[in-house]
Parts: C-alpha cells; sequence; structure tokens
C-alpha cells in the first residue's frame, strides 16, 4: 500500500474514532437528562413559592386551631362559673326555706347568701312565685262557694304583710343611704306588689261572701296603728282582728297562732276554710282548714 493510502487510512481512522466519541458523549449527557432532576428557574420559581403558601398555610392553620381551643377553653370556665353561681343560687333558695323552717337568726346565714337573697327580688323570680301563689289561691276559691249561714271564715296572717323595718334593715346591710334610687326590683317594691295582690285578693274574696278574718301577732296596744295602717294599704270589710292579749306575748308565735285558729273554729260553730300566711309559725298546729297557702316572701325575710 502506497504511503498516501496509509496517510488516508489514518485520518479516516481517526475521524470515526472522533465520531464515536462524539455519539458517546450526546448519549451519556441524554442519559443524564433522563434519569437525573433538571428544572428551568421559571420552574424553580413556581415550586419555592408553592413551599411558600404550603407553609403559610400550615401556619394559618395552627393559629387558628390555637385560638380555637383558647375559646373552646374560655367557654368552659364560663359554664363552669355559671354552674357554680346555679348552685349557690339553688343552695340559699333551699336553706331560706330551711331558715324559715327552724327560726334561724342572722349569725346562722352563710355570708355567701346574701347576694342571692338579693337577687331573688332583682331578677323578679318573687313577682313570679307571688303570682303564681295568688292565682292557686283564686283557683281554689273559684270552685266553692260559702255557705248561707256566713260562719265559713277565711283567716289572713297580716304581720308580714305590713312589716316596715325589713327596709330599714336591707338598708343596713346593704350600706344604701336613706331615700336612694335602686331600679325596679327592689325590696321597696317587693313588699309594695305583696300589699298590692294581697289587698286585691282580700277584696275578691269578700266580694263572693267569705268572712275575712285577720291575725297578727303585735300587741293589743298597737291596734289602733295597725287599723290605720291596714287602711291606708287599701284593707276594709274584715269581719274581725284578732292581736296578742299581754299575757299571750311569752307564747311561740306558732303556738300563740294555733290556739287562735281554735279559738274562732270553736266560737258559734265557726268553720275554718283557708289560712293564707307567708310564715310557717303561722300554718302550723291545729285547725288550718280545708287548704292552707303559704305566700312567698323574698328570701331576705327569711334572714
Amino acid at each position: 500500500m502506497s504511503a498516501f493510502a496509509h496517510q488516508m487510512e489514518r485520518e479516516f481512522s481517526a475521524q470515526s474514532l472522533l465520531s464515536r466519541e462524539d455519539t458517546g458523549t450526546e448519549m451519556g449527557s441524554r442519559y443524564v437528562l433522563e434519569s437525573g432532576f433538571y428544572m428551568t428557574s421559571f420552574a424553580a420559581t413556581i415550586f419555592i413559592a408553592g413551599l411558600l403558601t404550603v407553609g403559610v398555610l400550615l401556619v394559618t392553620l395552627l393559629v387558628t386551631l390555637v385560638v380555637m381551643l383558647q375559646s373552646c377553653e374560655s367557654r368552659s370556665k364560663g359554664v363552669v362559673e355559671i354552674q357554680k353561681g346555679c348552685d349557690i343560687y339553688h343552695y340559699c333558695k333551699a336553706f331560706a326555706s330551711h331558715g324559715e323552717l327552724n327560726s334561724l337568726k342572722e349569725p346562722e346565714i352563710p355570708p355567701v347568701c346574701w347576694s342571692p337573697a338579693l337577687q331573688y327580688i332583682e331578677r323578679r323570680e318573687y313577682e313570679r312565685d307571688l303570682n303564681f301563689s295568688i292565682s292557686m289561691i283564686e283557683s281554689f276559691f273559684s270552685t266553692i262557694s260559702p255557705s248561707n249561714n256566713h260562719l265559713d271564715v277565711v283567716l289572713m296572717d297580716i304581720d308580714d304583710i305590713l312589716a316596715s323595718d325589713h327596709t330599714y334593715s336591707y338598708r343596713q346591710q346593704f350600706n344604701l343611704p336613706h331615700g336612694s334610687n335602686k331600679p325596679s326590683g327592689s325590696i321597696e317594691d317587693a313588699t309594695n306588689l305583696k300589699q298590692l295582690l294581697t289587698v286585691e285578693l282580700c277584696m275578691k274574696l269578700q266580694s263572693k261572701g267569705w268572712s275575712l278574718i285577720l291575725l297578727s301577732g303585735k300587741p293589743e296596744r298597737q291596734r289602733n296603728v295597725t287599723i290605720e295602717h291596714l287602711k291606708t294599704i287599701g284593707f276594709s270589710g274584715w269581719s274581725s282582728l284578732i292581736m296578742r292579749s299581754d299575757r299571750e306575748m311569752g307564747m311561740e308565735s306558732w303556738e300563740y297562732f294555733s290556739r287562735q285558729r281554735a279559738a274562732i273554729a270553736m266560737k258559734q260553730g265557726n268553720e275554718i276554710v283557708s289560712v293564707i300566711s307567708s310564715r310557717m309559725e303561722a300554718l302550723t298546729g291545729s285547725s288550718l282548714g280545708k287548704r292552707v297557702f303559704k305566700l312567698p316572701k323574698p328570701w331576705f325575710y327569711h334572714f
């Protein structure tokens, strides 16, 4: 072979080798692209923005959950506080009945019950209870009529209705100045309401022919003052007013009222149809008639 031929063969071999290397390089680059992680700058921007958005959403969700948990916790605490308040209120309501039954004095009353005693009036629960009681009395007397011999009588305890010293004690306890203006629902309003409804009840009973006997545990020497007070609040037309004699002043209240009822029942064959009072001592013992009615009174009076 000539030298020229050898030279051409070497050049051709070199070119073929270079061609194969280039091809191999191209294939290797393509492999990296297909099997590796490749991303343009635009795609990377979108990816980072997505990560940031997800992060913000997670943080927002976390904050929302924390706020909701705190809100639920606060609401739960509120329910507990209300429940505790209800427990105290109902405890004092039960204690008021217990105190009345046992004639407990002020030092025996739990201090925690002073505020609920006032709330019983301010929330108009006393007004509601009083109206319910009056309605029950009227409902009972709507089903019966007095006899023609006018010997059927209704006994009404008037001492609690005419009481006026409670307002002074109330002002002392709560440090209220005389003549201070208080919102509707005060103890004065409760007293006035009781007087008004009781007078209206008595007028209705008298208009239906019932004889009304008023009972009082006050001494006989206060008769004139008591009569004037009764007239002032609108009482009139009662059959009789019974008050304590000097020898009866040492009696327990329940004993005094029981003896008076027995004497009324024995006198000329009178029949006691009903006894109406807001005090337990006037509603215990003998000769209570067919139906006994207890009018509610503010817890403050019990205490």
